[in-house]
């Protein structure tokens, strides 16, 4: 027989999901579980059927679905906050809802490992990314990271897949204060960061959720400014971890990998002054970039690029 408390709740943040907030919440009541759970969404005023269905569900578990709401939207990041501040459970699994769990013993297996090791302050899984054409493939691509220094190179957690002790999870949002930090375009990355700097990771080696790839959130964006943007705002999350975290080790490469990424996207967009105002700017910022290679290749590859457009 389950204990009344709840261990695990699963928080799941939604706007506009309408086309996919059942299938993640039924991944979730799939579940395989020797605790208890619950679903807590963060519904933020959507413009769809979302909160129909939300309510929908509540309805017919009323014991383990909740729903969080306001009469006004609120924005990602408060929604984000205020869906974590209601969770009763140890520890909180993130599920947006457009994402889904996919291994219907993920929590079971997420809490054994945390349960057996109090040094461990959080756990993640790999994903699938899906994009809107069904094409998939397993994220991280390489080994599954839990050293501090490759998460600040890579985050390799995504949030889908994650679960963390809720306290600890409370002492990041009392000790960083993400919300004194709006050029921070996520949430998670600085999370999994504090997480890697002052606990310890866990990850299991196999697919367990879905995270999908949709052109209109912000981290995958067609639009290539959008898109250069988001990124800039990854490093500079990682160069502020860096620097009071980690004594400034990897700062110089860190700049150099912003940069590659900044005009690497540039060296098939934009113009050719557009291009080289990126690179001025990051040099001006960090002199040793004007060695950075790389960003002499991608010029020339950029003008090559224009060329080929040009006569084809």
């Amino acid at each position: 027989m389950q204990s009344p408390e709840v261990v695990v709740s699963v928080v799941m943040t939604t706007y506009n999901h309408e086309a996919y907030l059942a299938e993640a919440i039924e991944s979730v009541l799939r579940q395989r579980t020797t605790f208890r759970y619950e679903i807590v969404i963060g519904e933020d005023c959507s413009t769809d059927r979302t909160l129909e269905l939300a309510q929908r569900y509540a309805a017919n578990h009323p014991d383990t679905v909740r729903i969080i709401r306001s009469e006004r939207n609120v924005g990602w990041r408060a929604n984000y906050r205020r869906t974590i501040a209601a969770a009763k459970g140890r520890y909180i699994a993130l599920l947006d809802g457009d994402d889904m769990f996919i291994d219907d013993e993920k929590l079971q297996r997420q809490v054994e490992l945390l349960e057996a090791d109090s040094t461990l302050g959080m756990c993640y899984t790999r994903s699938i990314r899906r994009d809107e054409r069904g094409n998939e493939t397993i994220y991280p691509e390489g080994p599954c990271h839990t050293s501090f220094d490759e998460m600040l190179r890579r985050n390799p957690a995504e949030n889908c897949t994650v679960v963390a002790r809720r306290d600890l999870v409370e002492q990041y949002y009392s000790e960083i204060r993400p919300d004194l930090h709006d050029e921070w375009l996520t949430d998670d990355l600085p999370m999994w960061l504090w997480f890697a700097a002052t606990s310890r990771y866990a990850a299991i080696d196999k697919p367990m959720a879905v995270h999908r790839v949709l052109t209109y959130s912000v981290s995958h964006s067609p639009d290539y400014r959008r898109k250069i943007a988001f990124c800039d705002s990854l490093s500079e999350i990682s160069l502020w971890y860096d620097e009071r975290y980690n004594d400034r080790h990897l700062r110089r490469e860190l700049l150099r990998s912003k940069q590659n990424t900044a005009l690497w996207v540039l060296s098939y967009n934009g113009s050719v002054g557009e291009y080289l105002r990126r690179w001025w700017s990051d040099v001006r910022r960090s002199p040793r970039l004007m060695f950075n290679i790389a960003a002499y290749g991608l010029f020339v590859k950029k003008v090559a690029w224009r060329m080929w457009r040009k006569q084809s």
